[in-house]
């Protein structure tokens, strides 16, 4: 049976939703440590400048280096790093869920069965996620208008977080509701044939 043109694009998109979600369960690791290197340097003292002329052992060694800094107790020791890394490992974490919940209903499609319960509740769940990065984004910029005293905090993108995620959750909560009711209608059609 040859596939429909949405049944390889959803393929196409699977593979990147797995990609994206590999790589940002890859950067999770290091969040600690971007959250803690400023432009005073930070890891990039720790790292060295990476040449093009290194052994080839060495780009592991710094990549291990690297991990090992990022968790160092620190990195943990100010407010405002503590609150930047709970807030992008929390973030972090809903990101991984909302992949994941993409990926699902992804799978439905290249099945050919998207209109689920299965697949609404993949989608409030992505709506929870979407809320909760939204409220760690509202959080870590009210934390910095407060330990900063300035409205910079408002030029960063933790402000532009805090609308593009409560519009994205409700976004996948209208969705939800979509997938919801069709699915009620698609049992209620096969029941009466």
């Amino acid at each position: 049976m040859e596939l429909t043109g949405v049944q390889k694009l959803a393929r196409v998109l699977r593979v990147l939703v797995i990609l994206i979600f590999v790589c940002n369960l890859l950067a999770f690791f290091f969040v600690p440590g971007f959250a803690a290197a400023d432009g005073a340097g930070g890891l990039r003292e720790a790292l060295g400048d990476l040449a093009p002329y290194e052994r080839p052992w060495e780009l592991p060694l710094r990549v291990l280096t690297l991990f090992a800094l990022c968790w160092t107790p620190p990195f943990w020791t100010g407010a405002a790093f503590a609150v930047t890394t709970l807030s992008l490992l929390a973030c972090g974490v809903c990101t991984a869920v909302i992949l994941w919940q993409a990926k699902r209903v992804l799978d439905t499609i290249i099945r050919e069965s998207p209109f689920t319960v299965a697949n609404a509740a993949s989608l409030r769940r992505a709506a929870v996620c979407c809320w909760l990065i939204s409220a760690a984004a509202l959080a870590r910029l009210i934390f910095e208008f407060v330990y900063y005293r300035n409205a910079l905090p408002l030029f960063t993108y933790n402000a532009l977080f805090v609308p593009v995620f409560l519009v994205g959750g409700l976004l996948c909560m209208v969705m939800s509701a979509l997938f919801r009711q069709a699915a009620e209608l698609k049992a209620e059609n096969d029941l009466t044939i």
